[in-house]
């Protein structure tokens, strides 16, 4: 390893390294020098806090958030994993959808007003490799490009543009980001740096408040282990902080037992009550590739996809019940994301493969409770290639929660995410700027339908950016029809599709805040 990239990874966030202004370093400056806190204070004051939950390996969002609207299309597709639909958790005021009876916790969130459920949600050319799929959602790229840095990151970034250099100080004395679980992930690497620090686990977190360190080998690797942790955390600038803060905390709510997203999760509720700043965690939990055995054959609501919507849902509820004991819960908003969905047809070993869109769930006292997105179309009979088309970009959810809750500036918003994304409606107005609900009203439509060659499809615009994407069922986008500004009104775009073989394509209407997908039917000529 080059002894730069060494110093990059081993150095924890908060060491101060040597920067020059009119030939002084930094840190000569002192933190009451004006200068300094021009250089060092946030772009934006804001007490809000993001908390991101990694469900790693692609979770099943079909067996998840259960399509009861076409339900036995759902039941036809995966004849040997489907949920009955008696058991399904009903949700108040929306008979389209329905939790799976593990995630008892979550329907109680929902049916309390702090869940809301974003559906189909994706990107075109969708990319079925763990690895690659994973940086593409960390990262907010397109799946054609390569992108070094993380969404969080960039937000950072944005936030603490000399970011090492000079922290803490005054102003932030704590830790810009917090991962629990593993080592720094791709969504916190800023342009040059991580911007946040990683707490390995969860044992590591109570060892540094105790002042212990886990046993090394009685061998000479061991000794050097040990001096390279106790090294490690003596250098560690932000441990004190750390430590002051969670030593404020002596009572929580009691979280689910064995259960290690619990374990992270109550972590993170200690630090933001104990009065850290920090302004984004990152958790996550593994499991998620359920290839095989996905459920047990003589129950289908058991098996191993159960125990982990179980584990997530009990997690999330206790955290939800910790915020609000501790009084923190106004504060706080959360999302789950995972690299891809699953297929629509179940396989032959009562599992699922790599798909491409899928719900997930934004979480918290301040969410607007309810239901982005229609229940995704379930064909009438489902082939192993069969994927359920992306209504909402994951890349809109991220705008969203950058520009209502953590308070960006629009001017800023497309230079931090790359592109223009439509802001959703998923947190209350209040937090930061209004967010319009969408509506049941017919946005798309195309005639005919049932087409051979040409169909035209009609859309209505409110105004501002318009985007008309055509799919196919494996969720690749096959034209951009419509990508630009125009005055609010209807419009209609001619579509040739001779080309394409027959069978189900989809055409997809993003405005602004709103989106909407409607299936087209291509017939043999």
């Amino acid at each position: 390893m080059k002894r730069r990239d060494f110093l990059r990874q081993a150095l924890p966030a908060g060491i101060v390294l040597p920067s020059l202004i009119n030939g002084f370093t930094v840190k000569a400056f002192g933190a009451d020098n004006p200068l300094m806190q021009a250089l060092l204070m946030p772009t934006t004051e804001t007490d809000h806090v993001l908390v991101i939950i990694q469900l790693n390996g692609g979770n099943d969002g079909l067996n998840m958030v259960i399509p009861l609207e076409y339900f036995p299309e759902y039941r036809n597709a995966r004849a040997n994993i489907f949920i009955p639909e008696q058991k399904v958790l009903r949700l108040a005021n929306h008979d389209k959808i329905g939790l799976h009876p593990s995630m008892t916790g979550l329907h109680q969130l929902y049916q309390n007003g702090q869940l809301r459920i974003v559906q189909s949600v994706g990107y075109p050319q969708p990319n079925f490799s763990h690895f690659r799929a994973t940086d593409i959602w960390m990262s907010a790229s397109d799946s054609n490009q390569v992108v070094n840095s993380g969404w969080t990151g960039r937000y950072l970034n944005y936030e603490y543009p000399n970011f090492p250099n000079g922290y803490p100080n005054s102003s932030m004395s704590d830790p810009l980001a917090i991962q629990i679980g593993s080592v720094s992930s791709l969504t916190l690497q800023g342009p040059a740096v991580s911007m946040g620090m990683s707490i390995s686990n969860t044992s590591n977190f109570y060892n540094l408040l105790n002042g212990a360190q886990d046993p090394a080998p009685a061998t000479p690797a061991g000794k050097e282990l040990t001096y390279i942790r106790m090294v490690s955390q003596q250098t560690q600038r932000y441990a004190t902080v750390i430590k002051d803060a969670a030593a404020k905390v002596t009572q929580q709510v009691t979280y689910p037992s064995a259960n290690s997203l619990g374990d992270q999760l109550k972590i993170v509720a200690r630090l933001i009550k104990g009065g850290l700043k920090t302004r984004v965690y990152m958790v996550s939990f593994d499991g998620f590739d359920t290839h095989a055995s996905q459920v047990n054959t003589t129950d289908t609501t058991t098996g191993t996809h159960a125990n982990l919507l179980k584990t997530v849902s009990d997690a999330i509820k206790a955290f939800q019940d910790d915020l609000k004991f501790l009084g923190v819960d106004e504060r706080v908003v959360g999302m789950t994301f995972s690299e891809f969905g699953r297929r629509v047809k179940s396989n032959g070993s009562n599992g699922t493969d790599h798909g491409a869109a899928a719900p997930l769930f934004v979480f918290g006292k301040q969410v607007i409770n309810g239901v982005s997105g229609a229940t995704p179309v379930i064909p009438a009979n489902a082939n192993v290639n069969d994927n359920i088309p992306f209504q909402i970009d994951f890349r809109s959810v991220y705008a969203t929660l950058l520009s209502n809750w953590l308070c960006v500036k629009d001017a800023d918003l497309q230079q931090i995410m790359l592109k223009n994304y439509q802001v959703l409606p998923l947190v209350q107005s209040a937090a930061c700027m209004k967010a319009i609900n969408l509506s049941g009203e017919e946005l798309i439509r195309n005639y005919p339908n049932p087409f051979t060659s040409t169909t035209t499809i009609t859309y209505k615009t409110n105004g501002g950016h318009t985007l008309v994407q055509v799919m196919d069922t494996m969720g690749r986008v096959l034209a951009n029809l419509i990508d630009e500004e125009l005055p609010a009104g209807s419009y209609t775009v001619q579509f040739q599709g001779s080309q394409l073989p027959a069978g189900v394509y989809y055409v997809r209407l993003q405005n602004m805040h709103q989106q909407q997908v409607k299936a087209m039917i291509k017939a043999k000529g």
